[in-house]
């Protein structure tokens, strides 16, 4: 299973258009300004943001004067203070009375994004939540899912592969894997009442947790449990939990990819 996914970037062509700039100094973060015409605020605003995210400005550093700005933008005072404004706004920027403006203190941006039990999200919904549980088991950890389950090789684990319905319409096909250290009886649940993310919050709670989002195509039994067509677009949510520093449970959540959106809020 994939927990991480790296990104790449695509290279972009260059441009036939040739625009001149000029790099100004602040101590020694440089700010580039573009003189093909007067900088509307969108790019001075976007220039300091650049200079404060890349890590050429460091907290606590003071910005360039309202008037240096100017200057070096070639634009209007108000365009600079609009800038500065919607930075300050964003936590970017602090200014300090009679001192001018600094580069804020930043705090890491914590993830809200709250992990949910599909039972509770249906029913938030005002919708009926039913499901089929097509089979639970024990079974012995290869070296991957060992490593990634924190488990010495051929230890035991369960298993279960259950489909999930919002009024009676599939919307998740669930394949599980249960550290036995933490549920012992896992096999002994009702699985038919409750679902296994239940069983977990009740007796695992999560302190920690990894998930990775893709797109996938379906296959002939991914089409057939959650009644889409053979290769359509699916959605894919790995998702490792934690408790205590140990791993809860390990699983790969399919979605129907033109009736499933997934949804976090986050916070400064």
């Amino acid at each position: 299973m994939v927990f991480f996914v790296a990104g790449c970037a695509a290279q972009q062509k260059p441009s036939a258009k040739v625009v001149r700039s000029r790099t100004i100094q602040q101590g020694s973060h440089p700010v580039t300004e573009h003189n093909n015409d007067k900088a509307g605020y969108a790019t001075v605003k976007a220039s300091l943001r650049r200079a404060i995210e890349d890590g050429g400005w460091k907290p606590g550093m003071k910005l360039p004067s309202e008037r240096q700005l100017v200057e070096q933008f070639g634009c209007a005072r108000m365009t600079v203070r609009r800038a500065l404004d919607e930075l300050r706004s964003e936590g970017l920027v602090e200014r300090r009375h009679g001192s001018g403006s600094y580069v804020a203190n930043l705090q890491p941006i914590s993830n809200l994004l709250k992990v949910r039990d599909i039972h509770e999200e249906i029913d938030g919904r005002g919708h009926r939540h039913s499901s089929e549980l097509l089979g639970v088991s024990r079974i012995r950890a290869g070296r991957e899912m060992a490593t990634a389950m924190q488990l010495a090789t051929g230890t035991q684990v369960f298993s279960c592969r259950i489909v999930h319905y919002e009024n009676g319409v599939p919307i998740q096909f669930e394949e599980r894997l249960v550290n036995p250290e933490l549920i012992p009886d896992f096999m002994d649940l009702d699985l038919h009442g409750k679902t296994p993310s239940s069983y977990l919050f009740e007796r695992a709670p999560l302190t920690e947790a990894e998930q990775v989002v893709e797109a996938v195509n379906a296959d002939s039994t991914l089409a057939e449990l959650l009644r889409v067509m053979e290769g359509s677009a699916l959605l894919l949510v790995s998702r490792r939990t934690l408790s205590q520093g140990k791993v809860a449970s390990i699983a790969r959540l399919y979605h129907p990819g033109a009736t499933f959106k997934l949804v976090g809020r986050f916070s400064t």
